[in-house]
């Protein structure tokens, strides 16, 4: 997602987010490097596929809300950045998948002890750049961490997920809270603190983080289903293959049709068999259950925007609020 892309971001605020993503790009270069060739080749392998780069840019952001992005705010980003790299080499090995952002996972390219370490590596790197902002900061990140870490495991486990009922669905939100909602509410944190936004703003644009992250993990959910491997870079079906339930699967569990009882068998569980897997791909891509998670994925969206009234209108906020719709959009 590039800042021109942004409808709310006008002509100077579109150029001072390029300036920004262009030092954080290069700051991510240089933290990254290592003296060891494989070392900085396979650190460097996801970072250089390419990505969306919504986190270093919703840093950049919030703190245009404020006195706009500097060396600490850059940093703030990388770090981010580095952290959700860092993830996603272990989702990898985690996911057991093929493709990350159109090229081989790092787990394919290096298998899963070197895809581990090298996650474990990038989270050492993103500390590390943390420690130069400050002891708050550190907390922040570590806290972070924590929250990210628990949202996995709880999502690894989906624990009563299978009953498919409300309770279900609020339980699985939770989980996405955490475990994508953290970091980006860290990211719009780092960039209203360093970017000289008083306390009431800084404490508006990390709920709003927390929930465009939500609606960035439901739309991911979303495209896990509808998209095709060539459009949107991953293995599709990821999540129904390792038997996770996201929140179509949740909604079509919620269904009485008895012409649902293949559909409901085939997601009790994880699904080994590609043809069961493409079967159940498509029957999930043509039921309501898609309709209805898109529409709770619109709801959230709703609340992220409406948590921007309580800020004094501006570019930024402009921004903001149309960077909520350009994140919902994607899974339609």
């Amino acid at each position: 997602m590039s800042p021109a892309s942004i409808p709310g971001a006008d002509e100077e605020l579109t150029a001072r987010l390029e300036a920004g993503l262009a030092g954080v790009a290069g700051r991510l270069e240089q933290v990254v490097d290592h003296d060891d060739p494989f070392i900085a080749e396979a650190a460097h392998h996801l970072a250089r596929a390419g990505g969306k780069g919504f986190r270093p840019l919703l840093t950049l952001l919030a703190s245009e809300v404020g006195t706009g992005w500097d060396e600490q705010v850059v940093d703030a980003a990388v770090a981010v950045e580095l952290t959700h790299l860092a993830s996603l080499y272990h989702d990898d090995v985690m996911d057991e998948a093929d493709l990350r952002r159109g090229v081989e996972s790092a787990n394919a390219r290096y298998g899963n002890s070197t895809a581990i370490l090298v996650g474990d590596l990038l989270f050492g790197t993103a500390s590390s750049v943390v420690a130069g902002l400050g002891p708050e900061a550190v907390k922040i990140q570590a806290d972070t961490f924590i929250r990210l870490c628990a949202g996995q495991i709880r999502d690894d486990r989906q624990a009563d997920a299978h009953l498919g009922s409300g309770d279900a669905v609020a339980a699985y939100l939770s989980i996405l809270a955490d475990k994508t909602g953290a970091l980006i509410a860290t990211a719009a944190r780092y960039g209203a603190m360093f970017g000289g936004c008083d306390e009431a703003a800084v404490r508006t644009l990390t709920a709003y983080g927390e929930k465009i992250g939500v609606v960035f993990q439901l739309a991911d959910d979303l495209l896990d289903v509808a998209s095709e491997a060539e459009a949107s870079g991953k293995t599709p079906g990821t999540d129904l293959r390792e038997g996770k339930a996201t929140l179509p699967v949740l909604y079509a569990r919620g269904s009485s049709d008895p012409a649902d009882a293949r559909l409901l068998e085939l997601t009790r569980g994880p699904i080994d068999d590609p043809d069961e897997l493409a079967e159940a791909l498509t029957l999930l891509r043509a039921h309501p259950a898609m309709d209805e998670a898109r529409g709770h994925t619109a709801r959230v969206a709703a609340q992220a925007r409406a948590l921007l009234d309580d800020l004094p209108p501006a570019p930024a906020v402009a921004a903001l609020r149309a960077l909520v719709d350009g994140v919902a959009d994607r899974s339609r």
